[in-house]
């Protein structure tokens, strides 16, 4: 697994997380990275982006305002900041570049075991 997502919780609706993605220089300096997010029985959705240089950021409608995407240079690690969380926000959260690796047949070698969010009403 080349990127490792991490953070998740348990939180109250309107509460806040912070997940953080790690991967290695190489992928962190030469791609877009994406924070997904699944609900069980359906597919990934892609939740943020952001840009090699981390001036472009990309957000679905559903998270505008509530979401942060950063990049820790120093680190080789994106954070999405994840404020004001609701019920809906509830879902196993997975980073991965934009577009995503693909290369193994095994999925949980492109995507890792992602990181729960789990947000109570």
């Amino acid at each position: 697994v080349q990127l490792q997502a991490s953070g998740g919780g348990l939180v109250q609706a309107g509460g806040s997380l912070r997940l953080a993605c790690l991967t290695s220089k190489t992928i962190f300096s030469a791609n877009t990275i994406g924070w997904y997010r699944q609900y069980p029985g359906s597919q990934r959705e892609l939740v943020a982006t952001i840009t090699t240089e981390g001036l472009t950021t990309y957000y679905i409608d559903s998270v505008k305002g509530r979401f942060t995407i950063s990049k820790n240079n120093a680190k080789n690690v994106v954070n999405l900041q994840m404020n004001f969380l609701k019920p809906e926000d509830t879902a196993v959260y997975y980073c991965n570049t934009d577009p995503p690796i693909t290369e193994y047949a095994d999925e949980s070698l492109n995507w890792g075991l992602g990181t729960q969010v789990t947000v109570s009403s």
